[in-house]
């Protein structure tokens, strides 16, 4: 279910909020080793300096920090795997482009994933921190202006469709298809 002409946008809140809340899967590891490069990797380790290990983040400036270097509490960007099929189709390289290092069927609302919930994935543990993710030009240009709308405003926006910030504070492994528990 893409977002085209026949969209159900309603159909596609329902099954998002349907999301688990406590214990979901991580379907999805995309390292991006350069800017506009994407690997798919079934398993992938999370150090704290580096976050994901082999991915961009640690050479990316951040305008977030006074001195444009890559902001501490943006190592992972998580995104709900539902929503990256919606958007993207079932191709998992398609869904990479969506920017995320993690694709998680996990609700990841407000109220369920406050800033400071720590989750663990594997042998790593991560949390969620306060820095919002919101979609930009890039998400638009890969998946047009209404996936972008649909993510960024309303329902879309108060359900934190476009996904999460999070940090590693326990470093580990993490392998597609594992558990994620909220501790």
């Amino acid at each position: 279910m893409q977002i085209t002409a026949d969209f159900d946008a309603d159909t596609a809140f329902a099954d998002i909020a349907a999301s688990p809340t406590d214990r979901g899967v991580l379907e999805l590891i995309v390292r991006r080793p350069e800017i506009d490069q994407r690997e798919i990797l079934e398993v992938g380790e999370l150090s704290l300096e580096t976050g994901l290990v082999g991915d961009s983040w640690s050479r990316r400036p951040s305008s977030r920090t006074p001195d444009r270097s890559p902001h501490p509490d943006m190592q992972l960007n998580i995104i709900n795997a539902r929503l990256s099929r919606i958007v993207a189709g079932d191709d998992a390289d398609r869904r990479a482009l969506a920017g995320d290092q993690l694709h998680v069927d996990l609700d990841l609302g407000p109220e369920n994933l406050p800033p400071g919930t720590r989750l663990a994935i594997g042998s790593a543990v991560i949390e969620i921190t306060d820095q919002p993710h919101r979609g930009c030009a890039k998400f638009a240009a890969r998946f047009g202006a209404d996936a972008l709308r649909f993510v960024n405003t309303g329902r879309g926006s108060e359900m934190r469709l476009r996904g999460v910030n999070a940090k590693v504070v326990v470093p580990g492994t993490i392998t597609a298809g594992a558990l994620i528990t909220k501790l």
